[in-house]
């Protein structure tokens, strides 16, 4: 009952603290890392300890089908080289710097080392994202950020799990542990397809309508990663591919009352473990301080500091790097990779600052076994990290933008005016076949759409005629559609359409017509 009524006191906070990081501007992960620490350090806490599978699975699982559900193929394959860069080669290089800093400073053993550099290595897009949309930065920016939140997870758990393999085989070098590889992130990958398959050819028509759907979504997720793990594959791929599978296809197969209640239940899931996530890691870290004392105490928190320093500087480093690479070899050698953005000084800067990192280092920190060599000193180090990155990357992350003075990207507005003006004149046209009064009165409202379509206004739709306005819908339904399948819009600019959508068609449902939902 302590534990239930300290994570009560932990989410109330956590909603305070969301409404005042909207008020100042700042990210809410930053506000919840400070809260964490706060209530982890009351001394009436209880201690709380998670199994590790079940940490990885709690945590990462939802997160993961979160970003994956958002992520476009066509966006990581427009963005590739940038993604590679940040994805592979960043993430590599941070967790080769850590090691390194742990194997020499702190004289961990070389699998334990590479353990805490892959722990510490992929940033989270949550924060960053939650300042940069305030700006209205560059909307590829903000597309590349959040496709590497997603793959680079992938990529520092996969090391990850090796590394932990290798130190639990204290016999076995680490390099023995990679053939694993070739079979599980492609089998990860095909379990995951063949579940997100499952769901939308079983789970979706057998339980439209009814809250058995987003039930059945949780089982699907979970499920995805349990079978991938108990047939020794990948159960991060086999995450990663359920949610971009099904947000490609799901869309255009779910019923609109299943979607939006499926974005709210999973939005407020996420937000909750993130919650969670602080909370137990302010514990740990408090349990930490409390077996270590004196000098060990002191090296373990310099050492922190080093693995923080490291993490930020190595990602900053590479990525001006990198744009400096590409401006070169553009200028100097005429190179000029087809559709390949190359960053600006001030949007490398931006990128570069822009790592910080939340749930899964927090989550894989959680993971590691009890009796794992340097545990305390991998988790506070994680922590400090974590915490870090938050504090000072997140408080500094708004004024760094308005001191680089990056140009609003009004895109995303544009591509919704596009997006409105043709669904309009899909809905007029399928009207014109319709007569009487209540088909003149829905086609006014339409034709006024439209004009405000041009702006950014949302349109002003009135009550008409349900089985009208049910038609001009399914017409707006198959533009929006086509706009997306022929490339002119953006995923984002879809799905925020298309959840307009489903709330004019839930409006537009004959009274006589609901379905009374059912478990």
């Amino acid at each position: 009952m302590d534990i239930f009524e300290n994570v009560l006191l932990m989410l109330v906070a956590a909603c305070l603290l969301l409404q005042l990081s909207r008020r100042l501007a700042l990210p809410y992960p930053s506000m919840l890392a400070l809260a964490g620490v706060a209530l982890g350090a009351m001394p009436w806490v209880p201690h709380i300890s998670l199994d590790p599978h079940l940490a990885l699975a709690l945590f990462i699982a939802p997160a993961l089908l979160d970003s994956a559900f958002d992520t476009a193929p066509r966006e990581l394959r427009r963005n590739w080289l940038p993604l590679v860069s940040l994805v592979l080669v960043a993430v590599l290089l941070t967790t080769a710097a850590v090691a390194w800093a742990g194997w020499a400073f702190a004289g961990l053993p070389l699998a334990a080392a590479i353990t805490l550099g892959a722990i510490v290595a992929p940033p989270d897009a949550v924060a960053a994202a939650a300042v940069m949309q305030q700006f209205r930065i560059p909307r590829r920016t903000l597309s590349v950020i959040n496709g590497e939140s997603l793959l680079n997870d992938a990529v520092a758990l996969l090391v990850f799990g090796v590394a932990v393999s290798a130190a639990g085989s204290a016999h076995l070098p680490i390099t023995s542990s990679l053939p694993m590889l070739l079979v599980a992130v492609p089998g990860g990958a095909l379990v995951g397809i063949l579940f997100a398959k499952l769901n939308l050819h079983v789970g979706a028509p057998l339980f439209a309508g009814t809250r058995s759907a987003i039930i059945f979504q949780f089982v699907m997720t979970f499920g995805a990663w349990i079978v991938a793990e108990r047939l020794h594959l990948s159960p991060i791929i086999s995450v990663v591919a359920f949610g971009m599978t099904l947000g490609q296809y799901a869309p255009g197969r779910n019923a609109p009352r299943d979607r939006v209640h499926s974005y709210a239940v999973w939005g407020a899931v996420v937000f909750t473990l993130n919650v969670l996530a602080f909370f137990l890691m302010g514990l740990q870290a408090r349990g930490i301080v409390d077996r270590l004392s004196g000098p060990a105490l002191a090296h373990a928190l310099q050492f922190a500091g080093i693995v923080l320093a490291l993490v930020i500087a190595v990602r900053v480093g590479w990525v001006l790097f990198y744009g400096a690479v590409m401006r070169a070899a553009k200028h100097r050698l005429g190179f000029k990779p087809r559709r390949i953005a190359i960053p600006s000084k001030r949007i490398g800067l931006l990128v570069g600052w822009s790592g910080m990192r939340g749930l899964v280092t927090m989550a894989t920190a959680f993971a590691l076994p009890t009796d794992f060599p340097g545990r305390d000193l991998i988790v506070l180090s994680a922590f400090a990290v974590v915490l870090g990155t938050l504090v000072i990357q997140g408080f500094t992350i708004g004024p760094l933008i308005r001191a680089l003075r990056i140009a609003p990207d009004a895109s995303l507005e544009e591509e919704i005016s596009l997006a409105r003006t043709a669904m309009m004149d899909a809905a007029l046209s399928a009207l014109e076949a319709e007569n009487g009064t209540e088909a003149e009165a829905v086609r006014d409202e339409y034709r006024a759409a439209r004009v405000l379509a041009s702006d950014t206004a949302e349109p002003q739709a009135k009550t008409a005629h349900d089985r009208l306005r049910a038609t001009a819908i399914r017409a707006q339904r198959q533009a929006l559609d086509g706009l997306r399948a022929s490339g002119r819009i953006e995923d984002d600019t879809y799905h925020r359409l298309e959840e307009e959508m489903d709330w004019a068609e839930l409006n537009a449902i004959p009274a006589a017509d609901v379905r009374l939902q059912s478990v």
